[in-house]
């Protein structure tokens, strides 16, 4: 079992920068693979970015790439979302989510823990 807690979110310019935090408790954290989701008023929960078990392979989104940078540190259990030139359409509340796959995945119901999420706001 694995439990979330996002934090980090909060309202900003566009243009600006946050940086997320997901913090895991239980076991073997540094055994999943983890990954960023979002999900804006009206729509569908969309993949954001993924990174491998030991941090080695990410992969995001076509509409991040270049702007957010996910990371981890499986000594603190904890990954981030680093997201620079935030336009209005990053609005959303974003999950973290922990995946029984080692490896990079992008799809949803590959994921097994979820958090309760964090609301960034991106203003004009």
């Amino acid at each position: 079992q694995v439990q979330l807690v996002e934090s980090g979110g909060g309202l900003v310019q566009a243009g600006g920068s946050l940086r997320l935090s997901c913090a895991a408790s239980g076991r073997s954290f540094s055994l999943y693979g983890m990954g960023w989701f979002r999900q804006a008023p009206g729509k569908e929960r969309e993949f954001v970015a993924a990174i491998s078990w030991g941090g080695g392979r990410t992969h995001y989104a076509d509409a991040v790439k270049g702007r957010f940078t996910i990371s981890r540190d499986n000594a603190k259990n904890t990954v981030f979302l680093q997201m620079n030139s935030l336009k209005p359409e990053d609005t959303a509340d974003y999950y973290c989510a922990a995946s029984r796959r080692p490896l990079v995945t992008m799809y949803l119901d590959e994921y097994n823990y979820w958090g309760q999420g964090t609301q960034v706001t991106v203003s004009t």
